[in-house]
Order: C-alpha cells, then structure tokens, then sequence
C-alpha cells in the first residue's frame, strides 16, 4: 500500500476554513485528520463536534478524529453522530482501553489507540488485533509546530513487527514533525499514514506540497 497523507486541520486558516478544507478535498490527500483537544489531557483547547459536523458537511474523503482528551468514552457516539469514520483515543486516557475499542467499532467508526512518546508499543500487544490504527506521536501531544522524536522511528518498526506477529490489519500512523525532511525514513520503518500540519499549510502552494508528500518517499528512496 502507498503511504496516506492526513493534512491536519488544525493548521488551516479559520478565518477561511471552507476553502482550506476544499483545497484538502481537491488536493491528492486522503484523509481529514481533526485533533479534539479537551485542555485536560493536553494544555490546549480546539474544538468538538460542532466544527466536525461543519467538516463532514464539506468533506470528501474519511474524517480521522483524533481525541486528545480524558473520558473519551463519554462522547464516542457524539463524534461518531458529528461524522468521524475513524476515531482514535489515547492510550494514557483510558483505563478499560478494550471496552472503548468495542465501543468506537459498536458507534460504526473504524477504532486506533494513539500512544504518547514515553508509551511503548509493546503495551498494545494484547490488543492489537482489535486495533485499526495505532497512532504514534512523534512530538509530545497538545501544541504544533515541534520538532520530530529521532526514538520515533525505532518505535515505528516495533510496531510494524509486532502486527505481522500478532496477524493484525492496524495501520501505522505518525503524527508530529512530518515533512518532506524524513517522510522517507518514516515510510520507509513501516508508517502506513502521515499526518502533516504547518509542512502542508505554512507553504505558498498546499496542493503542489501534499503531491508532494505522496509522491517524495517514491522519488527518495528510488535515487
């Protein structure tokens, strides 16, 4: 499979959010991915379900919503009901992470379990199997903009790893620093979707850098 890109909405300009969200639509991305942040769990605040429904109501491609927040179990329906077709909770956040699992697939949404960079992989392992995503944080979660974990990549391949042995269909994604920097490494380690934020919106033309993103692993590792 050909690697995803995810622009995180979060990065677009609210001030014209509608066309920033038909830029991703008309661009060769493939999924929406929206950061809920609840102030609790991480420092910052975004959004909820009201801007979600405004997202699905002009979305083309999959809403992947990812719950930066504790007692996510309170509101999977919610987001399910506001359009996320993939959502995924934090490990650190859940205390019964496998009723949440079944809660998510129950709502109809696809259900991924993102990990803090101090997790490791390996607590996933009496679970994976269950999983249809696991989100890797390559910067600590809550802010934009921050540099990538260098131990991410090591993190990526065990993951990869332990799915093949555990005969899992999980996707791997990354979130956190991502660019046309090291998108070939961390394709190359396993990472099946990339989320990509300011590297999409803070240049002059996103469409031409989300091309970009798809094709430069390719480009990169065929040199």
């Amino acid at each position: 499979m050909n690697h995803l890109i995810a622009p995180s909405v979060l990065s677009a300009d609210f001030r014209y959010l509608a066309r920033d969200l038909e830029m991703i639509n008309n661009s060769k991305a493939d999924w929406f991915h929206v950061d809920v942040m609840d102030g609790r769990f991480v420092p910052n605040i975004s959004f909820g379900m009201f801007i979600i429904d405004f997202i699905k109501r002009v979305a083309t491609k999959p809403l992947d919503v990812h719950l930066m927040m504790v007692e996510p179990e309170k509101y999977i329906e919610e987001f399910r009901k506001a359009g996320a077709d993939i959502i995924t909770v934090h490990f650190e956040a859940c205390p019964h992470l496998h009723r949440t699992i079944q809660q998510i697939k129950q709502s109809g949404a696809k259900a991924g379990v993102a990990l803090n960079p101090h997790t490791p992989v390996e607590m996933l392992t009496d679970i994976i199997k269950d999983l249809d995503l696991v989100l890797i944080m390559s910067v600590n979660p809550g802010f934009g903009g921050q540099s990538f974990i260098p131990n991410t990549i090591n993190k990526i391949k065990r993951c990869k790893s332990m799915i093949i042995e555990k005969g899992s269909s999980a996707l791997i994604e990354v979130d956190g620093g991502v660019g046309p920097n090291n998108i070939a490494e961390i394709v190359k380690a396993g990472a099946d979707v990339l989320v990509a934020g300011n590297a999409v919106f803070k240049t002059e033309d996103p469409t031409a850098t989300i091309l970009e993103l798809k094709n430069l692993e390719h480009k990169t590792l065929t040199v």
